[in-house]
């Protein structure tokens, strides 16, 4: 078997990752979560004032592509940011853009 110029399997990864981030919505939902060390769902949506449906697919989207955590307290889920998936893709885009 040929040796391959990009391995596919880690550029489809990667490409998900940077979709997921680059999304003004999904920006905005990071912001808000990155000003507190963790917040609940019903907070982010109130605060940018929308559906709470469209602010969860949003978030799953962000959680599939590792760029939140989650913690369950009782039954409220709080988000944070995965601050060093958040590194690595500063690196990574540094290191793409030289």
């Amino acid at each position: 078997m040929k040796n391959q110029l990009v391995d596919l399997n880690k550029s489809k990864k990667a490409a998900m990752i940077l979709r997921a981030v680059n999304h003004k919505l999904r920006q905005q939902i990071m912001n808000v979560i990155n000003e507190k060390e963790k917040i609940a769902v019903t907070d982010i949506y109130v605060k940018l004032r929308i559906y709470q449906s469209l602010c969860s697919q949003h978030l799953a989207i962000l959680r599939k592509a590792n760029v939140l955590e989650t913690e369950r307290n009782g039954k409220s889920v709080y988000y944070k940011i995965n601050k060093e998936t958040i590194s690595d893709i500063n690196l990574f885009i540094d290191q793409l853009l030289k």
